[in-house]
């Protein structure tokens, strides 16, 4: 890769409203131009204009319905990019929340949320230990689905190996850069959270990334993984004082 394309891929992430963009669009979802410029605290205009260089260097994709424009993360690769990028900060030169609001958010963020379509923060790394401990995941030459591990997710009703695609690994390690160790990502990671969200053991908080354990959740973590409540206790509260 020529240096110059390398200094302009950086460059697409160096301005702090695309960087809050890109923060943004790691929940996984397509965004409005208004959501993201709401979010950012700039005009629509600016946002416009910021959204239209991110697509053109390949870090989102649009799609249009009506008069809506929107903007989504061009793929899991890209995701991975970002979240390996947040990794890298150094926890002593991270900007410090500016209210009790933020620091709310930041702390809601670092104890459960999604990492573009994956599950991370505590909660993501407590699921991957147990996963670990219980024999279903291995992470001696990377992460990989043991035979266990499959029966274990076809018992939720996941079919990992009608899931398979050859673009996307089964299972992959993802450094969370909030808990600075490795949670689960990959098809195995992304079918997980599905079944998560869709089965109510967690709920999106103020339209966001961060994640709030539900009552059912405790339940069946500790059931199918051994995770005890407590260990999940303050992913449960406080956070839902949030909003997008």
């Amino acid at each position: 890769m020529p240096a110059n394309d390398l200094a302009s891929l950086a460059a697409l992430i160096a301005d702090p409203t695309r960087a809050a963009f890109c923060l943004a669009l790691l929940d996984g979802r397509a965004w409005t131009g208004g959501e993201l410029a709401r979010l950012a605290g700039v005009a629509p205009s600016t946002a416009s204009e910021h959204l239209s260089k991110l697509v053109a260097g390949g870090l989102l994709t649009e799609e249009r319905q009506g008069k809506h424009r929107y903007v989504r993360l061009a793929d899991p690769a890209t995701a991975q990019l970002l979240e390996d990028l947040a990794a890298h900060v150094r926890p002593d030169r991270a900007a410090r929340p500016s209210s009790l609001r933020a620091s709310g958010a930041t702390k809601a963020m670092a104890r459960a949320r999604t990492c573009y379509d994956h599950l991370a923060g505590r909660l993501g790394v407590l699921v991957t230990d147990a996963l670990i401990r219980k024999g279903l995941l291995r992470q001696d030459t990377g992460f990989s689905i043991t035979p266990a591990g499959l029966d274990w997710f076809g018992r939720l009703g996941i079919d990992l190996v009608g899931l398979r695609s050859r673009t996307r690994p089964l299972a992959r390690s993802c450094l969370d850069w909030t808990e600075r160790r490795p949670h689960l990502a990959g098809t195995a990671g992304a079918a997980l959270c599905a079944h998560a969200l869709d089965h109510g053991w967690v709920t999106r908080v103020g339209g966001q990334r961060a994640l709030r354990v539900t009552d059912t959740g405790l339940a069946d973590l500790s059931s199918l993984l051994d995770i005890a409540p407590a260990a999940l206790g303050d992913t449960s509260a406080g956070a839902e004082t949030i909003r997008a």
